[in-house]
């Protein structure tokens, strides 16, 4: 049985004209016990949108979320059930998540089984510091006198103090240098092996989901386009907008080319382009794409895409064949 299970879901906001539109537009995908299952996309492709409607701060409009079996209810002013505690989110910006006037000790401890005594709290926090490397002295401290990178280890360290099976992860190396990212992600990749801890990593950054993640869904306007095992989908993108994502990661490989840059921006999600939302963009682009929108299908073991390249009918109708992509190091 998967941890989280997210069915057709929909996501829907109201303008401020009243105008309303679907930030997610019915995506599904499941993540298993210690599974870690990379979502990535450019900037407004309803990825964030999804991270809240997983873990209920967001109601969605339809759809069906699962986890570990049982539904997960929006958030109301109610306490929310001690089954869904164990579902966690960790946010994008460490410096907004942290109370300035509390001490990291306190802030982590909230997180720890009511009941618990005063120097058990105690010596569970300085255990979970230590889990993300932090010192034990940490717990004194404000959350001002940490880096950026120490106060993501310590937001980190608040969610794991609900004993959580799944985090989701908001893009919470974006703000973070190039260095500390390195050395979060590994952290969580470390997590993930030692405690079985299912964890959804959303980003846009391919490179650093490629490292870490087991398995990858694409984005794009609200949807998943392809999703399969990380190396596979690398190797062997099989939708073009994979492919250009691919594409654009940076590769010191000493020959001084430029990354290839996707042309255009991600369309405003109110008014998406009919047929496939990405046919705008695409080099393959068909006469189908710009009418029919294409079902997220099997494409051989473990991978899915939607894509019109992969329908028989359509792939004669192309003059354009798919150039192959290259595994990178």
């Amino acid at each position: 049985m998967s941890v989280l299970e997210i069915d057709s879901l929909e996501v829907t906001y109201e303008r401020r004209d009243r105008a309303r539109f679907r930030a997610v537009a019915g995506a599904s995908l499941a993540i298993g016990q210690g599974e870690i299952v990379g979502l990535v996309g450019e900037s407004g492709c309803g990825k964030s949108s999804l991270a809240r409607a997983a873990v209920g701060l967001v109601a969605p409009t339809a759809g069906t979320i699962r986890f570990e079996g049982r539904p997960v209810v929006p958030l109301t002013r109610r306490a929310r059930s001690a089954d869904l505690t164990r579902l966690q989110l960790v946010f994008q910006n460490p410096y907004s998540s942290l109370n300035p006037r509390r001490r990291v000790g306190d802030q982590v401890g909230d997180g720890i089984a009511v009941g618990t005594g005063r120097s058990g709290k105690t010596a569970r926090v300085v255990e979970l510091l230590e889990l993300v490397g932090l010192s034990s002295n940490a717990r004194s401290r404000y959350p001002h006198e940490f880096s950026g990178g120490q106060r993501q280890r310590i937001a980190i360290a608040r969610a794991l103090a609900a004993d959580p099976s799944l985090i989701v992860l908001d893009e919470p190396l974006a703000s973070l240098d190039a260095s500390a990212q390195a050395q979060v992600a590994n952290l969580l990749l470390d997590l993930s092996q030692r405690l079985s801890l299912s964890l959804l990593l959303i980003s846009h950054d391919l490179a650093i989901v490629h490292h870490v993640a087991d398995v990858v869904s694409v984005m794009y306007l609200g949807k998943i386009v392809e999703s399969g095992a990380t190396e596979a989908l690398w190797a062997d993108p099989q939708h073009p907008y994979t492919e250009a994502l691919i594409g654009a990661v940076p590769h010191p490989d000493g020959t001084g080319t430029m990354p290839e840059v996707l042309p255009g921006e991600v369309p405003d999600p109110a008014m998406p382009p009919r047929g496939c939302r990405f046919h705008p963009r695409c080099p393959h682009v068909m006469d189908v794409c710009r009418t029919d929108e294409p079902p997220l299908e099997p494409i051989g073991e473990s991978r899915l895409a939607a894509c019109w390249l992969h329908a028989p009918e359509a792939r004669n109708e192309s003059s354009m064949p798919r150039a192959p992509v290259h595994p990178r190091a």
